[in-house]
């Protein structure tokens, strides 16, 4: 027999782990401070950020910070105590679900205290061992962790292949049927990776051929993509063909949680189901005050004007790369990946070029986080960020590209860091 902490110990630490005594600090685990923004500070000097999940500059927005600052000092960050099931409930949460089900045009909403775990307990929550699952198999790590907690049978398409998807659904529609159950389709609405769209206007109309529910995760969609920031499904005219919508605090609003909405009889089923809500504390009262006021200006003219920003400065820059001669995939929602072809000694040494030359910080992402083989840096333009910002950026990325075509990068050790 072999001590756990042993061979934990004798381990490389995995495919992320195994880089931590070089690149953390830096790398993976890097302090930025400041205000939260376009302009931060790293490593001891300012920089231009692109790695926030900030879409609409809602983070330090003043009406925002406001309410936070005075919601915190009207309810302290305990209020309430409990579950929602058991000591949680106020009337803010009910409030603030019942505006989420009228944004997204459904019947019912639940609130989540984080997004990941809600997604989980909602898909394990869906689903008996005589159901089939179908995803997408570049789905976010959340979907595929409630995927693992299916006692039944899935089956993964193609990414955004949606002949690969029919014939994932024609074998799970035949093995439901054989099994009496159903069959659950997961997607996203937007790749929070890749900044590709999911085909959910394509998989909807293959309703009509097959019976099946869809459930789209819309962490990347939500308040930021369709006319009036409903999400992927409003973008692409299918809000009513999708039946169990997710969205995230974390990105449009800046904040912790999430929520799903569904059918009235659908949310009244998972909230007595999903355990990661019945056995976790409710949120705390400040942060749905403050996701209350961050609703009403995603539904605002203000919030029209961000997400016309936001798409400008996302615009300028995605055709930016792509003038300059950078792969940056199928980008058709706001993230925005630069694949670098050269693998991780390459990726570092441009990373560590674009810090200390330029005071630009961007996130190198690797496997598993993404396929094996890509490395990306994840580039996040936000409504705060400036056409001047835009601009900077895409002319150090212009220098940094003579470089590579001249072989500079070309064979170069991990860089030496200088962690201040």
């Amino acid at each position: 027999m072999k001590d756990i902490f042993e061979r934990i110990k004798e381990s490389t630490g995995g495919p992320l782990g195994q880089y931590r005594e070089f690149a953390e600090g830096y790398y993976s685990f890097p302090k930025l401070e400041g205000e939260l923004g376009p302009h931060m500070r790293f490593n001891g000097q300012d920089v231009l950020c692109w790695s926030l999940n900030n879409y609409l500059g809602l983070a330090n927005h003043p009406a925002i910070r406001k309410t936070d600052a005075e919601a915190a000092a009207r309810w302290g960050m305990a209020y309430p105590m409990g579950s929602r099931m058991m000591t949680g409930q106020t009337a803010l949460h009910k409030k603030m679900e019942k505006e989420l089900a009228e944004f997204e045009c459904k019947e019912a909403a639940f609130l989540f205290n984080f997004g990941y775990q809600g997604i989980i307990s909602t898909i394990d929550s869906l689903v008996t061992r005589h159901d089939v699952i179908v995803f997408d198999s570049e789905a976010h790590a959340c979907l595929l962790d409630g995927k693992r907690l299916h006692t039944g049978k899935s089956f993964s398409y193609k990414h955004n292949d949606i002949a690969s998807c029919e014939q994932k659904l024609k074998v799970a529609t035949k093995l439901a049927d054989e099994q009496g159950g159903g069959v659950l389709l997961i997607t996203e609405g937007v790749y929070g990776m890749t900044g590709a769209l999911g085909i959910l206007d394509q998989i909807v109309a293959l309703k009509k051929k097959y019976k099946f529910r869809i459930l789209i995760d819309d962490a990347h969609g939500f308040g930021v993509m369709g006319p009036h920031g409903r999400g992927t499904s409003e973008h692409f005219g299918v809000m009513d063909d999708i039946d169990v919508y997710i969205g995230a605090y974390a990105k449009s609003m800046a904040t912790i949680g999430g929520f799903v909405a569904s059918e009235k009889a659908i949310i009244d089923f998972l909230k007595y189901n999903m355990r990661s809500q019945i056995y976790a504390k409710s949120l705390p009262m400040p942060i749905v005050e403050g996701c209350l006021k961050r609703l009403e200006i995603i539904r605002s003219a203000e919030g029209d004007e961000l997400r016309k920003k936001l798409w400008t400065v996302t615009r300028r820059l995605q055709k930016g790369f792509r003038d300059l001669g950078f792969d940056i995939g199928p980008a058709e929602a706001c993230v925005t990946p630069v694949h670098v072809l050269g693998g991780v000694n390459q990726a570092t040494n441009m990373a560590y070029e674009l810090r200390e030359k330029y005071h630009i910080f961007c996130s190198i992402v690797i496997y598993p986080v993404i396929p094996e083989g890509m490395v990306i840096f994840r580039i996040i333009p936000t409504a705060a960020h400036s056409i001047e910002d835009v601009d900077y950026t895409l002319n150090a990325f212009k220098e940094l590209r003579d470089k590579l075509n001249n072989g500079e990068y070309d064979n170069l050790p991990m860089p030496k860091l200088a962690i201040r």
